[in-house]
């Protein structure tokens, strides 16, 4: 069923924290219902505004690491191509930021 898709421990660990994300944000949002708020985005949002925003940007962050991941090695003369372990860290930075500050 899943064997079109490179299921390596980083991606499982990425989409791990996904569902965990989303059990704890409807958990969250059922003791304590969201309010607007204005943030850095150009629009006021909720949590699960927020959190939709973060986790499409944390996959886009995802896929132009691996896109790019050949032009890294190349830049930085490394021997190997860099770990997916980079672009998982920075992504979940990135949400972070958006579901704090955004």
């Amino acid at each position: 069923m899943f064997e079109w898709m490179a299921w390596t421990l980083p991606v499982a660990v990425f989409f791990t924290c996904i569902v965990l994300m989303l059990i704890g944000m409807t958990v969250w949002e059922i003791r304590s219902p969201t309010v607007e708020r204005k943030g850095f985005l150009p629009l006021r949002t909720t949590r699960g505004d927020r959190l939709f925003i973060g986790l499409l940007s944390a996959a886009y962050v995802n896929l132009a690491f691996v896109g790019c991941s050949d032009k890294i090695q190349t830049l930085l003369g490394l021997e190997s191509e860099p770990s997916v372990w980079f672009s998982f860290v920075l992504s979940m930075a990135v949400l972070a930021l958006i579901m704090r500050k955004g």
